[in-house]
């Protein structure tokens, strides 16, 4: 064995590249990602929390205006007007009651087709009842002047947020206030608020992932905590003048994020610097955990292989037998002194292996393909055609119309077994030739056997080998008679479990077979013996076919019950002309 400390060893080498490879992925991996992480992940959060304020943000803009247009429906709309112009003037009660309906109608359809708008009142301070009308029952002492005002916008003053003055609710809500278009000398306005909880679900933490604060900043630069609970910063002390001056640093303990809306408003989110670095934290505590690991790892791995370096050399002993259940596999040089000599050996006994395997494999393939032709050739095709020939035209002569009409089956029969073309035919020629067969058989038998053919529609231009069906046929003739009412059945169809695959199947009603001689039906001593019958091709050349074809022989079965009959069944696979050719010649 070559000295342990030599250079190009396997103790070595592996020692070496296994500390290389375990420790210098992760030291690198490590410094890039301190340097970097932190700037990628500031920005990704950043992005993520900028997304979500503009959501929120344009969510509030959606409401507002939802709040401008509906109170512009109820202010300005002069059929409106007009309808409070005459309650107001009226003193009947009847009619009265007639407008109020008829507004009460008007407020219950405009708040049907604008689902985010809630409590809806007309107000007139000066009136002895000031709530005129109101979709909703409001609080006891419902009043507008107590309100927190947040902006003017088109017209109308938008307050807020603040309690809602529905009676059954304590949500928090967004409220306009517009004078409506009358001519009385005391003011009407159109109170609405936004719907329900229309609010809180704007300004949610749930789409930042992270535990956030809103606040909210009106036309005058007041801010307003718009969260329940106590504020983490003071807004009487908060100026989006700071938001925007903090930049990317954090503000007394807070990332502040701001939003300026065209309405004239702002909205401002506050996160704390531990929820806002919480993630970035945890992937430093990952990398941490994950670079021990490797280090660690790499020096366990170093000092094992340090110190079984020559119990490697058996394990890839064992993998060179490993190697030999796959004979196609190359052979991969380590450029190491012990394993190229090891690995270059094998290589050239796996290189003869294959080459006498690949010369068998090729001589029993012509083994096969010359027995099933010396099968074929067995009788002289062209003496015998001559001679049926003139069988038939003498018959002819003779006015022998019965005679002539067996012997041209006859002779289409043998054109088809024995003639010079293709190997391979479709399923629809190959039953051409069997009706042929199952003509000049039925003259024999004539009332005795009775023959049924049942094809499966689209399975006639299937390519198969020639004169595979009709040894199944002869076979259940000869073994199947039986000596009235005999039937015999020919099935061609696709497998319903399997549709790549074709069935053939002959079952006759004969008297059947027992174990023992089912067995040997296909044994190679009892057809060498047993008298020539028909063709004098039976089952043995059909196992050659499909070994021939299709690589093996089993796919031949047979079923026989004694007193209920034999079936006979071929599963080939679904193949194309071409493909049958390259598997008969072994490519």
């Amino acid at each position: 064995m070559p000295h342990p400390f030599k250079q190009g060893t396997l103790r070595h080498t592996l020692v070496i590249y296994l500390l290389i490879a375990c420790l210098f992925p992760p030291i690198l991996f490590s410094v890039y990602t301190y340097s970097s992480l932190h700037s990628i992940l500031t920005g990704k959060i950043r992005s993520g929390i900028d997304a979500s304020l503009k959501q929120e943000a344009t969510g509030m803009e959606n409401m507002l205006n939802d709040l401008d247009f509906v109170s512009k429906q109820f202010a300005l709309d002069g059929r409106l007007a007009d309808l409070i112009n005459r309650y107001l003037k009226t003193n009947q009660t009847y009619d009265k009651a007639e407008i109020k309906q008829d507004i009460e109608d008007s407020l219950n359809l405009v708040n049907f087709t604008s689902p985010n708008v809630g409590l809806t009142v007309y107000y007139m301070p000066l009136a002895a009842e000031p709530v005129l009308f109101n979709n909703l029952p409001v609080v006891d002492g419902f009043a507008i002047d107590r309100l927190p005002a947040f902006v003017q916008y088109k017209g109308a003053v938008f307050s807020g947020p603040h309690r809602t003055q529905y009676k059954n609710s304590e949500n928090t809500v967004i409220s306009s206030l517009r004078v409506v278009r009358t001519d009385q000398k005391r003011t009407v306005y159109i109170y609405l608020e936004s719907n329900y909880n229309l609010f809180r679900k704007i300004l949610n933490s749930a789409l930042y992932g992270m535990k956030v604060s809103h606040y909210l900043i009106d036309e005058n630069g007041e801010a307003l905590f718009a969260d329940d609970g106590v504020p983490p910063l003071d807004p009487a002390k908060l100026r989006y003048e700071e938001v925007a001056a903090s930049g990317s640093g954090p503000y007394r303990g807070y990332y502040l994020f701001g939003y300026e809306s065209p309405q004239g408003w702002k909205l401002v989110t506050a996160v704390s610097t531990g929820e806002f670095n919480r993630e970035i934290n945890a992937w430093f505590r990952r990398l941490a955990v994950l670079f021990t690991f490797a280090v660690g790892f790499a020096i366990v791995l170093a000092m094992l292989i340090w110190r079984k370096v020559y119990g490697s050399i058996r394990k890839v002993n064992r993998e060179i037998v490993r190697m030999t259940r796959d004979r196609e596999a190359p052979v991969q040089y380590m450029k190491v002194e012990e394993f190229d000599q090891l690995l270059g050996s094998f290589e050239v006994m796996k290189t003869t292996v294959n080459g006498l395997i690949r010369e068998i494999g090729d001589n029993e393939r012509t083994k096969y393909q010359l027995e099933t032709e010396k099968l074929l050739s067995q009788i002289n095709p062209h003496f015998l055609h001559n001679t049926l020939n003139t069988v038939q035209w003498v018959a002819r002569a003779g006015g022998q119309e019965e005679i002539d009409r067996i012997v041209t089956l006859l002779v289409q029969v043998l054109q088809y077994n024995m003639g010079k073309g293709s190997l391979i035919v479709t399923v629809g020629q190959e039953l051409e030739a069997l009706r042929h067969y199952i003509d000049l058989q039925s003259c024999r038998y004539e009332d005795e056997l009775r023959f049924v053919i049942r094809v499966e529609p689209g399975t006639e231009d299937i390519a198969m080998p020639r004169f595979l069906l009709q040894p199944l046929v002869e076979n259940a003739i000869y073994h199947g008679q039986r000596e009235e009412g005999g039937e015999i059945a020919i099935a061609v169809e696709r497998l319903q479990d399997a549709p790549g695959m074709l069935t053939l199947r002959v079952t006759d009603n004969g008297p059947g077979m027992d174990e023992e001689t089912l067995a040997g039906l296909l044994a190679e001593e009892q057809e060498q013996g047993a008298s020539r019958r028909g063709m004098g091709i039976g089952l043995k050349y059909v196992k050659r076919l499909l070994e021939s074809y299709y690589g093996s022989g089993d796919l031949l079965r047979i079923r026989s019950t004694p007193g209920e009959g034999t079936t006979l069944s071929v599963n080939i696979p679904i193949r194309s002309e071409v493909e049958l050719y390259d598997q008969s010649a072994g490519r």
